[in-house]
């Protein structure tokens, strides 16, 4: 593990770097001055951080057939809800209530970590994630990002690798 992620990590974790750190997964904490007046929480943390959109994913709620699934995809592109419905297998799927995914979550909107959930929900990571040695996701507070290796995250959220982004 990274000694910065280390010392942040004590200084006052989120349970997504708690559950990073107990499941001894290596990752890297990256945290920026989130400005509330920035239209786009991804694309806000893709340009703090220096880092290429293709890169960062974001967390979004969405319910599939009435149950709550996550999606993890690129802040460069947008979710594609009839190919999450399909690799989530269902038949519909629409974006969750805010409220109700904060609650279900545990975390707040544009915090939302794959990781750590209150209560973990199925989850979907585009398969672009893929092409990539590491990722970016929310850890779970506005400001803070996880970088981590697309495979770690994925096992560790037992997540369906699926083409569900769209440019």
């Amino acid at each position: 593990m990274a000694k910065k992620a280390k010392q942040k990590q004590q200084a006052g974790g989120t349970p997504a770097t708690v559950a990073l750190t107990a499941a001894g997964v290596p990752y890297t904490v990256h945290s920026y001055d989130h400005d509330p007046s920035h239209p786009s929480y991804g694309e806000e943390a893709a340009e703090a951080m220096g880092v290429s959109p293709e890169r960062v994913f974001k967390t979004l709620v969405a319910d599939v057939d009435g149950a709550l699934t996550v999606a993890v995809v690129p802040v460069a592109g947008r979710l594609d809800l009839k190919a999450l419905a399909s690799a989530a297998g269902g038949k519909r799927a629409t974006m969750a209530d805010p409220a109700l995914a904060e609650r279900t979550t545990g975390y707040v909107r544009g915090g939302i970590s794959p990781l750590g959930q209150r209560k973990q929900l199925a989850t979907v990571l585009d398969a672009s994630a893929s092409a990539h040695p590491t990722i970016c996701v929310s850890a779970g507070r506005r400001g803070l990002e996880i970088e981590l290796s697309p495979d770690d995250l994925a096992k560790l959220t037992d997540a369906v690798l699926a083409p569900i982004g769209r440019a």
